[in-house]
């Protein structure tokens, strides 16, 4: 139990530290990349389920660092991703991973995508295998250590 706390924590802390940067990652590669790794997150165990999309849709409105974009807009990415996702994993996976790859000269804000995809896989109180690893995959496009998030 005291691992996950570790990990609920820094999930917290990394949502904190989002929010001290929200203004410089406004750009159109970040806004795809977060919807990205919310759709891989939310998509690892095989099925999206109405709750995964409400977590998704709650952070989308909550957090300060995603306020800079319409949410209309997130949501159409996000459920463009979901959509390719659920018609094909694999190939879903290659798109939504390219979309994250694209922050990989940009370290802040590729860093910035791998907390949020924390902090949608904690979101319900458990960060599983499936979950882990998707999140791994994201910080293997943009070029970090998975180890960096504790992974």
């Amino acid at each position: 139990m005291a691992l996950f706390d570790q990990l609920k924590n820094r999930a917290q802390d990394l949502g904190e530290q989002l929010k001290t940067k929200k203004d410089q990652y406004r750009s159109r590669e970040f806004a795809d990349a977060s919807m990205a790794v919310c759709a891989l997150v939310a998509a690892a165990d095989g099925a999206i389920d109405p709750a995964e999309r409400q977590r998704t849709a709650s952070l989308i409105v909550s957090n300060d660092t995603l306020a800079v974009f319409p949410p209309d807009e997130l949501r159409a990415k996000f459920d463009g991703y979901c959509d390719k996702l659920n018609r094909d994993f694999d190939f879903g996976k290659v798109d939504a991973v390219a979309a994250i790859g694209k922050l990989r000269d940009k370290p802040d804000q590729a860093r910035a995508v791998i907390s949020i995809g924390l902090v949608i896989g904690h979101a319900d109180g458990s960060f599983d295998a499936a979950e882990r690893k998707v999140v791994s995959d994201a910080c293997h496009a943009v070029g970090i250590a998975p180890s960096e998030f504790d992974l």
